[in-house]
């Protein structure tokens, strides 16, 4: 493993369709260490077929099918895992499956966690929105236990929220929507607030901050953006319309080590191999 690990996170929106867009070959000139992916939507053996022998990885499916999906690739095994948010019931276990995937490594004696994130996208009063604020919540617990017992800790993915107004292109036209809500965004209030100190939300609600830290915002400060995710609605890609809702959440020691982060927005809108554009982040290890 090299001193500089780069841990890249894409949602693919099916892996399949995006290698067959050219994910492949962006994967292979990009020198990815560790590569975290959301809604992969396929089995073991496509992955394996896709990836090839010089990738070890872990994989937590979605149990309804042709749903989510969670993996982590990885040029080194990770020596544990573990699947799911505990703090979930039976059935909420179900409807958040293959959406939270922990991998331990150890780079030359350096501990290091990804956790792969795919939160529930959410819609306002269905059962889509019991479910993800049922996920927050779980996900609230486990960033705290993570936090507790872990030094460096990267948590990436897709967590469906932007968290700013930064964050949104159009920001005003969605602020009763899901993924702008103001009761969601709340959570990432508390999640980046000062570790131990009392959060005010943007919802009025107060709660413990977590001390952890949004790499993307910490490193291109007070600018709107860079985007993530683009509807395929309109020109919202050609008009750089929108959402910052992929991200790396790391703990403050591993922030420390942050060398470079990148969005790889396509170069046009039919280039691109998935909705979602990869995020990648230089540790130094």
């Amino acid at each position: 493993m090299a001193e500089t690990l780069r841990v890249a996170s894409v949602n693919v929106n099916g892996i399949r369709a995006a290698f067959r867009k050219g994910m492949g070959e962006w994967l292979d000139a990009r020198g990815v260490d560790v590569l975290a992916l959301q809604e992969v939507r396929a089995d073991d053996a496509h992955l394996t077929e896709l990836l090839g022998d010089e990738w070890h990885f872990i994989h937590d499916p979605c149990q309804i099918k042709g749903r989510a999906g969670v993996a982590i690739a990885s040029r080194v095994p990770a020596i544990a895992h573990r699947v799911g948010l505990g703090a979930l019931d039976a059935q909420e276990q179900v409807q958040s499956s293959g959406r939270w995937l922990e991998a331990d490594f150890d780079l030359g004696g350096i501990p290091l966690t990804v956790v792969s994130n795919y939160t529930h996208s959410g819609e306002v009063e269905t059962p889509r929105q019991e479910a993800k604020w049922a996920f927050l919540n779980a996900m609230s617990q486990r960033m705290s236990e993570l936090a507790a017992e872990r030094e460096l800790v990267a948590i990436v993915g897709d967590f469906n929220v932007g968290h700013r107004e930064l964050d949104i292109k159009n920001w005003k036209g969605n602020v009763k929507r899901a993924g702008f809500l103001p009761r969601e965004r709340a959570y990432f209030d508390r999640f980046f607030g000062a570790a131990g100190e009392t959060i005010v939300g943007v919802d009025g609600t107060e709660g413990p901050g977590y001390g952890w830290v949004d790499v993307g915002r910490r490193f291109h400060g007070e600018v709107d953006g860079p985007y993530t995710w683009w509807s395929n609605r309109g020109q919202a890609f050609d008009n750089d319309t929108g959402w910052r809702i992929d991200y790396q959440v790391v703990t403050p020691a591993l922030a420390e080590r942050v060398e470079s982060y990148t969005v790889d927005r396509a170069a046009s809108y039919d280039a691109r191999w998935s909705d979602h554009a990869a995020v990648v982040v230089d540790y130094r290890m």
